[in-house]
């Protein structure tokens, strides 16, 4: 029977599906804010976490992210309100990483965001590159990234960014250019992701279409070295595949909860969770629609519907997940849940490609095997 294991973490993440405008590279579940009545979505958001509040107990809750979308829209006072009702529902740690995801175009709301309770803000700047991000589809220029990242060092005790590279035709000289930029900001954590094309979004449709190609995944892997080289040069470690903090207490404690296999509520509009409750793991996934999640809540008292996960899916999800963070996997992780040991063909085949490397009982994704890491835990996991 499985049991909820605190030591890997409770966290509540908060989906506002709004944006003042879709990304063209965005594939998450996001709506044109346009003049919406936010009022019935905020009232459907805090039934749902009193509906879940009855299902779990009472936990401690390490961590709350509230991402999107962009709820840097949300009025600081329906933060503030939010936050009020799960420390009212759950006893809320001292030390709780309270997140926000924020553009730098909403830069006037950050301190009264941060008066509002979030201490921690995830600024989406994508790019120091005017041109870039224009083809980003980004609001912002360069010059409104700078000054908004100055106001969120101002108002937060933790600070990080987030930038995408991979972009067409960038070379690695650029970006290297780019990279020390970044670095000379002094934020206290950097998510640096490669550019993905998803098929049903903008970009999608115009590189199916022939507008342009995407960087190949030669240069990618050029990129993602280069990134690497420079982020621990400049004391920036990867504790996780496209993570780096400057110090243990800036990296991402929610994301930890879902690579460590925590549980955690997936609350709002397509929010997805992992709660284990009467020796089951369940996965919860909500409404997507703000209408039908809204229903939805109004007639069960949860948005989400939830069933429980196979233990070969726990598995491979504790092995898929845990491989992303530096610090590897224990083997015993995965053969104390599914029963079964990992193909040791696979990871002595893993191991002589230089993939992986074993540390007595630990398992590690080498720096080449980062660019290979669902792959390689697929093969891991097969029976």
């Amino acid at each position: 029977m499985l049991q909820f294991e605190p030591h890997r973490g409770f966290g509540i993440y908060i989906h506002w599906p709004y944006c003042a405008k879709i990304c063209p590279y965005c594939d998450f579940n996001v709506y044109a804010a346009k003049d919406r009545n936010i009022d019935p979505l905020l009232l459907a958001i805090r039934e749902d976490l009193k509906g879940w509040r009855e299902k779990t107990g009472s936990r401690h809750v390490d961590t709350v992210f509230l991402g999107g979308g962009t709820p840097s829209l949300l009025p600081p006072e329906a933060i503030r309100q939010l936050l009020a009702d799960i420390a009212e529902l759950w006893p809320l740690r001292d030390d709780a990483e309270i997140t926000l995801e924020a553009n730098p175009d909403d830069m006037n709301r950050f301190a009264g965001i941060a008066d509002a309770g979030v201490n921690r803000l995830s600024l989406g700047v994508q790019s120091l590159d005017d041109a870039a991000l224009t083809f980003l589809g980004r609001n912002h220029s360069a010059k409104i990234a700078l000054e908004a990242i100055g106001e969120g060092r101002r108002c937060f005790s933790s600070l990080s960014l987030d930038f995408i590279y991979a972009l067409p035709n960038q070379s690695k000289e650029k970006w290297q250019a780019e990279l020390s930029d970044i670095i000379d900001l002094g934020a206290d954590h950097l998510s640096l992701y490669e550019l993905t094309i998803e098929q049903r979004t903008a970009f999608g449709k115009a590189v199916s279409r022939g507008d342009w190609t995407p960087a190949n995944e030669d240069v990618a892997a050029d990129l993602y070295e280069v990134t690497q080289l420079e982020m621990e040069a400049a004391g920036y470690s990867a504790y996780e595949i496209s993570n780096h903090a400057k110090s243990v207490q800036h990296q991402a404690k929610h994301n930890i909860v879902y690579w460590k296999s925590g549980d955690w509520l997936g609350v709002g509009p397509g929010a997805h969770g992992r709660v284990t409750l009467d020796g089951k793991r369940l996965e919860t996934i909500s409404e997507k629609r703000p209408d039908k999640y809204i229903s939805k809540v109004e007639k069960t008292g949860v948005g989400a519907d939830y069933n429980p996960l196979s233990i070969e899916d726990i598995a491979a999800e504790r092995v898929m997940m845990g491989l992303r963070m530096t610090q590897g996997i224990l083997r015993s992780d995965f053969e104390k849940i599914s029963g079964r040991c990992f193909d040791e063909t696979a990871i002595a085949s893993f191991i002589s490609d230089g993939l992986i490397e074993l540390d007595g009982s630990i398992l590690k994704l080498t720096a080449e095997g980062c660019l290979l890491a669902d792959y390689i835990s697929q093969k891991l996991v097969l029976e």
